[in-house]
């Protein structure tokens, strides 16, 4: 879609640094609902815009983000959020750190691919609670493990009546972290459970052997109820786990491999479902072993295995139907 105006925004904690092309005019407000109101006012009236014929880009900045993102989407005007990684490349060589020129360069890098950016749309509110939620159960889960390896370390070197205290607290830490962890898993099982779309997807993926409750959560999150990619590939490509070739001219042909541009949380749970999959599941296990016995790479051949289960959770939901282990009826 061709937009006339394209409103470039810098996303600070407290600010907003606003460029407009092609006119080249420029603004700056609070990141706040009345900030937000200003900044619409202003475009409006002062700039003689039609916000309907506009494009407003802007760097995902988690919360800082959000409330822009929110207001914009309620009122049906048009925007991007592009990632930070993307920008940073495209802005070139750059001295120095400017919120308004920041603000300018996202505006002449969305101006120069106007005509090939899709407007977004903010998933459901069940689907940002999901996610706002799975992350914060990262970051107790992450915690957890680390008061856990504290004790299991010290038990190596001091006695519980030499450090009482020292103990006492961090074991109380961890069962404190476990009944948060608790308590939000219980509140992820009942926002699904209570979304009969999401109820079911989560069905269907946890019908395959080796994907659990929280890869399943994570993936209905992460994929928008798989929305937010049309193919299991596109979603591969996000992960990390699809193959790309690396090769020029005549003298460089390197192998084919992975990159390291991905969702590094996502990556890992599907290497942990995958090696799960090689334990419990006799039919990629038997893949597995197969591959091995030729000769071929360890690591490669669970990153196929990693392809094989997004492919199937894909599928499952795609179908409507759950998983069928073909491997019992085999003679």
């Amino acid at each position: 879609m061709d937009f006339s105006t394209i409103i470039g925004i810098d996303v600070s904690k407290l600010t907003l640094d606003i460029h407009v092309l092609p006119d080249r005019q420029v603004f700056k407000t609070e990141n706040d609902p009345p900030g937000i109101k200003r900044l619409l006012c202003w475009l409006e009236n002062e700039c003689q815009i039609n916000l309907s014929d506009s494009l407003f880009a802007f760097e995902y900045t988690g919360f800082y983000s959000y409330q822009l993102a929110v207001h914009l989407q309620d009122r049906g005007y048009s925007f991007v959020m592009l990632p930070g990684l993307e920008l940073k490349r495209s802005f070139g060589i750059s001295r120095g750190k400017s919120d308004r020129v920041d603000a300018e360069k996202i505006a002449e890098y969305t101006f120069l691919r106007r005509t090939k950016l899709s407007p977004m749309q903010l998933p459901e509110s069940t689907i940002l609670e999901m996610k706002r939620l799975l992350s914060l159960r990262v970051k107790l889960v992450r915690q957890r493990a680390g008061f856990k390896a504290t004790v299991r370390e010290a038990k190596r070197a001091l006695k519980r009546s030499e450090g009482l205290l020292y103990y006492r607290i961090q074991e109380d830490m961890v069962n404190r972290l476990t009944l948060h962890i608790t308590q939000l898993e219980k509140q992820l099982a009942a926002l699904v459970e209570n979304h009969p779309e999401l109820k079911k997807q989560y069905d269907l993926i946890v019908s395959i052997r080796s994907v659990g409750p929280q890869t399943a959560l994570t993936m209905i999150a992460v994929t928008h109820g798989f929305h937010k990619f049309p193919t299991w590939r596109k979603f591969a490509c996000y992960s990390g786990t699809a193959p790309f070739p690396y090769e020029s001219g005549t003298s460089i042909h390197g192998k084919t491999k992975i990159s390291h541009l991905a969702n590094k949380r996502i990556k890992s749970i599907l290497g942990n479902i995958a090696g799960c999959a090689i334990q419990h599941n006799s039919e990629l296990r038997a893949y597995y072993q197969k591959r091995i016995k030729e000769g071929k790479n360890k690591m490669s051949t669970q990153n196929i295995i990693r392809n094989k289960l997004i492919a199937r959770i894909f599928a499952v939901v795609e179908r409507g139907t759950p998983y069928v282990d073909m491997m019992k009826y085999a003679s």
